[in-house]
């Protein structure tokens, strides 16, 4: 009836020319006795003047109807709206529970509220690093790259500030930050697939790399102390860190290719260049050919003043007297230095903040306090990096494990005081490297003997001891070690016999030689 009924009117408007929205309801009308009455209410309208693409509005108008929104809006209220609602709700549920499953809190980078950027990161390693992750995630404007490849790998001692530098790098880029940690991984793991992980803690490690792989772009994947990581595993990262940026993962159980090029994609690893034996350690030829390399531990040339300026400002947090310069102008610092260092070149007057005469002084008397221990501190950089670079055949004193790092600089920067004299600012650092030598068992004495000697407070005692240690040393070198293998010490033995025996042949063949020249 509905259908015939509709044929029927529909004809009917067609000739006659009338619009068909109220067709449905004429049909209703013509089948069913309803109550009805006649009203001059208009029940139709046009709104013009909007802007929008939805397919209601043509020409920047819609036809409103009354009857027809009503009943439209009642099904919105009623369907709709709930419908959405618990939409959302279920949606905000999933992204919570994945966001629990994939721990996306972690890759948010955080940077250190200790964390000052003094004029060593902005003048020598954000540059340099800059470089390295422009041809990594392609620079903006004229300068973008297409050939995007290689690595970042940043080497240094423990406490130089590694991780921080990259996060506080990751911040200000908005990238993923995404940290493997090393020693989770260990030197079993070889493979990129969770599954062959051998305990759930290098698991989750490995889990990180397929997510950032999975992630693809605004991703900064950060390889820690991968000196405790497998040079196989190490191995996997080749083709990524070319120009075919492809590398072969595992993603919920399946094997995948991820191609990255075009992609911010970047790459960093960072680790100590020498083990705790003092040796230096290797990674994959393929890789470190196409990484770039920075020591920050150590001094690039020319840049010592930089470098030596940079263990004071690193230190300023963690003084309660100098902490306000940090929120202060930078240059405040520098100028503050050479007053402490007694530079007549600079005034107090120079300063851009306000210090009170009081103030003034304190700040300068634990300045002179950190110039000084700043010295010690970087002998002792300089010493440490030296020895661990050497091979032990070639060494001439045991080896020196005692560091001058940032951390080591915060800690005696954190309990000088101005009102601390001169001996007791030495006692400070004698405590200091007293402390951390007791976590070398037998190596504690050489290398607080050693430090004394950088320090120029070698006493008559101590020197004579020094000189008995490097002797005991070069003896127990010269007769293949320790003792632990009594076959390779009676080996030494005899190639020291015959290093004597040799000794001794030159001896007499030069007395000879003299008294030949002599005779004639």
């Amino acid at each position: 009836r509905y259908q015939l009924a509709g044929a029927w009117l529909q004809s009917f408007v067609d000739a006659s020319g009338l619009p068909a929205d109220e067709l449905p309801e004429a049909v209703v009308i013509e089948l069913c006795d309803l109550p009805r009455y006649d009203s001059s209410a208009t029940l139709t309208a046009t709104v013009d003047g909007l802007l929008g693409a939805h397919p209601r509005i043509t020409g920047r108008s819609v036809a409103v109807r009354l009857d027809e929104t009503l009943a439209r809006t009642h099904r919105f209220r009623r369907d709709r709206v709930p419908g959405f609602r618990a939409y959302q709700r279920q949606r905000n549920e999933l992204v919570a529970a994945e966001r629990d499953r994939l721990r996306l809190d972690e890759y948010k980078p955080k940077v250190m509220s200790a964390f000052v950027r003094n004029r060593l990161l902005d003048e020598v390693y954000l540059p340099l690093i800059g470089d390295n992750l422009a041809k990594q995630l392609g620079a903006a404007g004229d300068a973008k790259r297409t050939d995007q490849s290689g690595l970042l790998l940043l080497i240094s001692p423990p406490g130089y500030g590694k991780t921080t530098l990259m996060e506080y790098v990751a911040s200000r880029l908005g990238l993923v930050f995404v940290k493997v940690n090393g020693p989770a991984l260990g030197h079993d793991v070889t493979s990129v697939d969770p599954a062959d992980a051998p305990n759930a803690t290098a698991r989750q490690e490995v889990e990180k790399i397929s997510f950032a792989l999975e992630q693809g772009n605004n991703v900064l994947l950060y390889l820690d102390d991968i000196q405790h990581t497998s040079p196989e595993l190490l191995q996997k990262f080749i083709s990524l860190c070319d120009a075919q940026r492809r590398m072969e993962g595992v993603w919920e159980g399946r094997t995948r290719t991820y191609d990255l090029r075009g992609k911010r994609f970047a790459v960093c690893m960072a680790g100590n260049p020498y083990t705790e034996q003092g040796k230096r350690f290797r990674i994959p030829d393929m890789l470190a050919n196409r990484a770039d390399v920075w020591n920050l531990g150590d001094v690039l040339s020319g840049k010592e003043e930089l470098f030596a300026l940079s263990y004071i400002e690193n230190a300023l947090t963690s003084n309660a007297v100098l902490a306000p310069l940090v929120s202060r102008e930078r240059s405040d610092v520098d100028t503050l230095v050479r007053l402490a260092r007694g530079d007549g070149s600079v005034r107090a007057d120079q300063l851009s903040h306000a210090y009170s005469a009081a103030e003034l002084e304190q700040v300068l008397a634990v300045l002179r306090k950190l110039l000084r221990v700043q010295r010690t501190v970087l002998a002792n950089n300089k010493a440490y990096i030296a020895s661990a670079a050497q091979a032990d055949a070639s060494r001439t004193e045991p080896p020196f494990r005692l560091q001058g790092s940032y951390r080591n600089m915060n800690k005696l920067a954190e309990r000088i005081v101005p009102a601390m004299n001169d001996a007791e600012l030495e006692a400070l650092v004698d405590d200091h490297y007293a402390g951390e030598a007791q976590t070398l068992t037998s190596d504690a004495e050489a290398n607080l003997l050693k430090l004394a000697e950088l320090r120029g407070r070698l006493s008559p005692a101590q020197a004579r001891r020094w000189a008995d240690v490097k002797a005991a040393y070069l003896r127990e070198q010269a007769l293949g070690g320790d003792g632990e293998d009594p076959m390779s010490r009676a080996v030494g033995a005899v190639g020291l016999l015959a290093d004597r025996v040799g000794a001794v042949e030159s001896a007499i063949g030069r007395a000879a030689q003299r008294l030949a020249r002599e005779d004639v």
